[in-house]
């Protein structure tokens, strides 16, 4: 089985990513969704300070690769060619998934700061940050999580500072190019 992991900033399109690849049936384990159900099994709402203060926790608890721990199970239930991770937040859980999982590569997608606040302004979820303010914060948490030192371990970057015709074509693009690279 090959793992594809999806780094990025908030909102420079790592769920678009996975969404896409989805679609062509992929399957996608979202590394956010181990924070989400943290998050409500402790009974605290789902907004950007306890997503943040959860991923935080965990983290303190498990190591810095203790979100993807979490992940490697349902990784494991995955029978598929090609399997991809959505959400990698630092190096650890880099360094975790390729011990799991030989020949893991790592796809980071690079989109402006003000193109990736336009998006959180519309794009609705509950743990959204809308001002400018707000989401240097949320970068420089994610950055403190090793995001940077994840982000330059990527074999792959797509730019994605366009209309989402043109990214949904570089993502389909470079998925049919890794499913028929060993």
């Amino acid at each position: 089985m090959k793992v594809i992991g999806v780094v990025g900033l908030p909102a420079s399109g790592k769920g678009e990513f996975a969404r896409i690849a989805s679609r062509q049936g992929i399957p996608v384990v979202i590394m956010g969704d181990v924070i989400r159900a943290a998050v409500k099994k402790a009974g605290l709402a789902p907004d950007d300070q306890n997503m943040g203060a959860m991923a935080n926790r965990l983290r303190k608890e498990g190591g810095m690769d203790a979100i993807a721990k979490l992940c490697i199970p349902a990784l494991h239930h995955l029978s598929a060619p090609v399997v991809l991770v959505d959400g990698i937040r630092g190096d650890a859980e880099v360094r975790l998934f390729r011990r799991y999982f030989p020949g893991f590569v790592v796809v980071a997608i690079d989109s402006p700061f003000a193109t990736r606040l336009a998006r959180l302004t519309t794009r609705g979820r509950t743990d959204d940050t809308t001002t400018e303010e707000s989401l240097r914060l949320r970068d420089e948490r994610e950055l403190g999580w090793g995001l940077g030192a994840a982000l330059s371990k990527a074999e792959y970057r797509l730019q994605n500072d366009g209309d989402l015709a043109t990214f949904e074509q570089s993502v389909r693009n470079l998925l049919q190019m890794m499913e028929h690279t060993p």
